[in-house]
């Protein structure tokens, strides 16, 4: 029987359906560390991740290792050079949480442009004594204009939403969408500095990726409205947090919301001592439902990619399907 590693704590029905096919390694307790990871790797022929970093070193030190499957869509945490490089297919989920995730971005963008996180806090400090006009004034999303950075499915379906809000859509990808998708969004393509320029919410749903590192920095947030807001849903990385928090802190923006972090699960100290903006430790995934539906997805492409269940031998989401059948290097 082949041997996997579950390297993280995930729900026990879904190990009961990967002791049907494996001879299963489960962690349910902390992140392993690299050395612990490489030692429970060793003579492992596959492993469900879900975000551990999995690089040229680990694979070497698992030389039975043909498959690695990522309980997320994105998979900044695989070095896809080592991976090619060995024959190791990487796996992820994607769509599973398009819309669970659209919906957190949403609430995290209404809470930091009404200032809900920022006002809470105040009234939990006994510190609400009378109403008045003009206590914790916020902006409005009905009839704005939304700003999104990356319309891929999640992005898409932000937009989607904007409808209901009589948002006007703008957007920047690395490429165009088909006019059609634009035509159903009622999206308009613009450069990054138009976007920044001209949106009231600015929402990021973005890989991350080397280019993509940093894409919000304080050339960029220097060209934002006073007024607007910034949400990240994507990867940290994507936004220079440090400068984000000067941001905050000198009123350059008006407000983000945040739900992931460089370095995470570390947070920049200078992000905690600002007001006016929302954090969350990378929830947006977080429902029941979705995180099932994850798991699962995460379950199937490994077995799948390991040759075993209905769907044996081809996977529903290969990352780098070119090794796919190649001897492991």
């Amino acid at each position: 029987m082949q041997k996997i590693l579950v390297a993280r704590p995930i729900f026990p029905d879904v190990i009961d359906r990967l002791k049907q096919y494996f001879d299963v390694d489960w962690n349910q307790g902390d992140v392993l560390p690299a050395d612990a990871l490489k030692q429970r790797l060793a003579d492992k022929d596959g492993a469900l991740s879900a975000g551990d970093p999995i690089d040229g070193s680990v694979l070497a030190a698992a030389p039975r290792l043909r498959v690695v499957s990522n309980m997320a869509v994105g998979y900044n945490n695989f070095d896809m050079a080592a991976f090619n490089a060995s024959n190791v297919l990487g796996t992820n989920t994607p769509d599973v949480l398009n819309e669970s995730t659209a919906d957190f971005g949403w609430a995290l963008m209404m809470a930091a442009a009404r200032r809900i996180a920022e006002s809470e806090h105040w009234l939990r400090a006994g510190k609400w004594g009378k109403w008045s006009y003009d206590g914790f004034l916020g902006g409005d999303l009905y009839g704005s204009t939304l700003g999104v950075i990356g319309m891929g499915r999640i992005g898409q379906a932000l937009a989607r939403r904007a409808r209901g809000f009589n948002m006007q859509v703008i957007y920047h990808n690395r490429s165009r969408v088909a006019p059609e998708i634009e035509a159903d969004l009622n999206a308009h393509y613009v450069s990054k500095e138009e976007l920044l320029r001209r949106a009231d919410h600015v929402v990021l749903v973005l890989p991350y990726t080397k280019d993509s590192h940093h894409t919000i920095g304080a050339a960029e947030l220097a060209l934002m409205k006073p007024s607007a807001t910034l949400t990240n849903i994507a990867r940290g990385g994507i936004v220079d947090d440090a400068a984000l928090a000067e941001a905050l802190r000198t009123k350059q923006i008006a407000a983000a919301g945040l739900d992931v972090f460089e370095g995470e699960p570390s947070v920049n100290p200078a992000l905690l001592t600002v007001p006016n903006v929302v954090l969350t430790p990378h929830i947006a995934s977080a429902t029941e439902a979705t995180r099932r539906a994850m798991a699962n997805l995460a379950a199937d492409n490994l077995i799948a990619a390991l040759g075993e269940g209905p769907r044996a031998g081809n996977p529903p989401n290969p990352i780098n399907a070119d090794v796919m059948g190649r001897a492991r290097q």
